[in-house]
Parts: C-alpha cells; sequence; structure tokens
C-alpha cells in the first residue's frame, strides 16, 4: 500500500509536468509532433487526476505507519506544490492575458508615436489597427470592424500576425490562449474545445481538426503611414491593467528585444532573421528582410504569377501586390509604385487616369523559422 501511494505521487506530477510540457516552449518539447499526446493528456485530465489521487489516498494510512511522519511529507508537499505552479502560473493563459478594457481613438486622441508598429484591416469603410507592442502580449484581441465580428492575434516567437473571423459550425466562437505548438501560439475555441494554430487558423486537433477559420485580410504599416492613407482609423489604446506587462519602448516590434525566443537575428536566413513571406494560396516565397530594406522594391514572379513587394520610406511598413503583367517593372519612389505613365499609392491605389488599383497578395513579416516550418513548400527569393 505504501509503494500506492509513493507511485500515486510520482505519477500526478509526472502528468501535470508532461501536461504543460508539450504546449510551451521548454527544452525539446518544441521540435516534438506531440500535438495529439498533448490534447489527449489535457481532455482526460479530470480522469489521471483522480485515478492518482486515489492511489494517493489508498496507500496514504500506511505510508505514515512509520516512526518519522515528515518524510511522507515531502513528496506530498513537493506534488502540491508542482500542482499548484503547472496550472496556476506556467500555462499560458495565465501569463498573457485577453485585454479587459477595449479601447480605440482617433488620430488626434491617440497617444501613441508615428513610428508604432501596427497590424491593420479595413472592413466596410472602417479601419483598425492593433499596436503590435501591445499584441505581443495579450496574443489576442477579440473585437468587430463595420459590424463583423474578427480576433486579431499574434505569435511574439513567430512573429506572425493574422486577423480570422472568429467562426465555428457556422457561430461566433469565444477562444482563450492554451499553449502552443512548434512555437506557434494555440488557442480552444469553447464549444468544441478544439485546439487552432494562431499562424494559419486551421484547428490541429480535437473535434474540428483541418477545419479553418476564415481570415481577414490585414497589413502591417506605421502609425504614420495608417493615419496618412486613412485619417479615420481607430487605433487600439492600452488597458491600463497590463501597463507593466507592455513592451512599452517596442523593443520587440524594432527587432531589439534579447529575448531568446522573441529576439532577432540581424543577418540573412538564419532562424530569427526577418522575412516577408509572400502567399498565393497553392504557392509561396520568402523575401530577405535585408535585401528588402537595401533596394525597396523587389519585382518577381512566383509560379506564374508576377508580383511586386514594396517597403515603404520608414523601413517598417510594407506591401505586396500583384503586377499587372510580367512586363510591367515597378520602380518605388517616395512611397509611390511607378512604371511608365502608371503610378499607385502604398496602398496600390491608382494615383491618375482611370486604372484599377493593384490587386493585394497575402504578405507577412516573420521570422524565417516559423515562414519555412508552415510553408514547407516555400521558395527563397535569390537574385
Amino acid at each position: 500500500m505504501r509503494t500506492l501511494f509513493y507511485a500515486g505521487l510520482g505519477l500526478l506530477v509526472l502528468f501535470e509536468v508532461l501536461k504543460v510540457y508539450f504546449i510551451m516552449p521548454m527544452p525539446g518539447s518544441q521540435e516534438m509532433n506531440s500535438i495529439d499526446a498533448a490534447y489527449f493528456l489535457h481532455s482526460y485530465r479530470w480522469f489521471f487526476r483522480i485515478a492518482f489521487f486515489l492511489m494517493v489516498l489508498i496507500g496514504t494510512l500506511s505510508a505514515f505507519r512509520i516512526k518519522r511522519k515528515w518524510i511522507p511529507v515531502i513528496p506530498l508537499v513537493v506534488a502540491a506544490f508542482v500542482v499548484v505552479v503547472f496550472n496556476f502560473k506556467m500555462t499560458a493563459e495565465s501569463m498573457f492575458k485577453q485585454p479587459e478594457t477595449l479601447v480605440f481613438k482617433g488620430q488626434h486622441e491617440n497617444q501613441l508615436s508615428d513610428s508604432t508598429i501596427v497590424m491593420a484591416m479595413e472592413h466596410n469603410g472602417a479601419v483598425k489597427g492593433y499596436p503590435i507592442r501591445y499584441m505581443v502580449y495579450h496574443h489576442q484581441v477579440q473585437d468587430e470592424i463595420g459590424g463583423k465580428p474578427v480576433i486579431a492575434t499574434y505569435c511574439s516567437v513567430c512573429r506572425t500576425g493574422r486577423i480570422f473571423e472568429p467562426m465555428v459550425l457556422g457561430k461566433p466562437e469565444t477562444f482563450r490562449l492554451v499553449g502552443m505548438d512548434h512555437f506557434n501560439a494555440m488557442f480552444e475555441d469553447k464549444t468544441t474545445k478544439s485546439w487552432w494554430r494562431q499562424v494559419t487558423g486551421e484547428a490541429i486537433t480535437g473535434p474540428l481538426k483541418g477545419e479553418l477559420l476564415p481570415e481577414v485580410e490585414s497589413f502591417q504599416v506605421t502609425l504614420k503611414k495608417l493615419f496618412e492613407q486613412y485619417p479615420h482609423a481607430l487605433v487600439m489604446q492600452p488597458d491600463q491593467e497590463f501597463i507593466a506587462e507592455y513592451d512599452t519602448l517596442g523593443r520587440f516590434e524594432y527587432g531589439k528585444s534579447k529575448n531568446k525566443l522573441t529576439g532577432t537575428d540581424s543577418l540573412s536566413w538564419n532562424r530569427k532573421s526577418w522575412v516577408v513571406g509572400v502567399d498565393l494560396g497553392t504557392q509561396s516565397k520568402a523575401y530577405d528582410w535585408n535585401e528588402l530594406v537595401e533596394h525597396r522594391t523587389i519585382n518577381d514572379i512566383i509560379g506564374d504569377t508576377p508580383v511586386v513587394i514594396v517597403l515603404a520610406d520608414d523601413e517598417q511598413s510594407f506591401a505586396a501586390f500583384q503586377r499587372p503583367s510580367d512586363t510591367v517593372n515597378f520602380i518605388f519612389r517616395k512611397d509611390t509604385l511607378i512604371s511608365g505613365a502608371m503610378s499607385y499609392d502604398f496602398f496600390g491605389r491608382a494615383l491618375a487616369g482611370s486604372l484599377l488599383p493593384l490587386k493585394r497578395v497575402k504578405a507577412y513579416q516573420e521570422f524565417w523559422h516559423s515562414w519555412k516550418t508552415f510553408h514547407p513548400g516555400t521558395k527563397r527569393y535569390e537574385k
């Protein structure tokens, strides 16, 4: 019976550690294909806990039937400590919380600097921006724009910002942050308890495995660039409850973070190097950020699709468009796309004549390790 006491405590500790280990950035955990095992442990957590607790309970009398009764107290205290820490301190949702008060302000009331980087979107004439310096803490903001429910998400370990419609089984859904898989944040929907990957919006385990959240087109720009093009835009303000948690100096957004998980490698094509990834659905390609900074404009062809990637004069705002044809090559001067008599602003809108606007293509700034992991067939741009 005494063996049951110690075995129960040991198995409980092992279970609580593994349940968190598989979905948090611990040594070796994110290189493993362990998501289904993690989901199994999470789904049946109370079965395991009750079973191990019964083992401890059955063996308790025998364990304490000794002269030195303090001996079984030690593993009991250790197990209780592990249970508390791994359930209330080391879980993702205990470390990173959603804003309690969501406030947006316009150009003249906003207190953030012009150089602040935001992920932004436009819908039904409304434009909203979410500062990266706040998103790296919150990871998700559930909101609406122009009557459409949205969930703005960000993963600082992958440097990935995405906005989705939070629609599950045809209804608006709420999500909680549960951890990460292959260094990318994961969310759990309230109804089916499926786990969804932040970078793709795909359910990777659970009842809805394989389903996708509809993505909302977004773009990354500085506040100055956002307000130049959309003077009526609204920008998310800090929640005063979390001021101490925010990257108020913008170290992460400017690539100055010294954290091992979120820091930037200034060289090209290393794990933490920045790339602009362009996703055309069936094909994708990555462009070295350093090269984009040097040339400001890259004319290229992905498959059969001619594209152009541009970087604004602020060296932070970027965009990608489909070129009218492979014979039309653009230069980018004073934040204007120019090819012969054709000219377009940074957002692809024609500046003269009756030209149609350029078609924006999906483009994201992220770490190279993230882009190649979640776009395994991607190509690298090389001159």
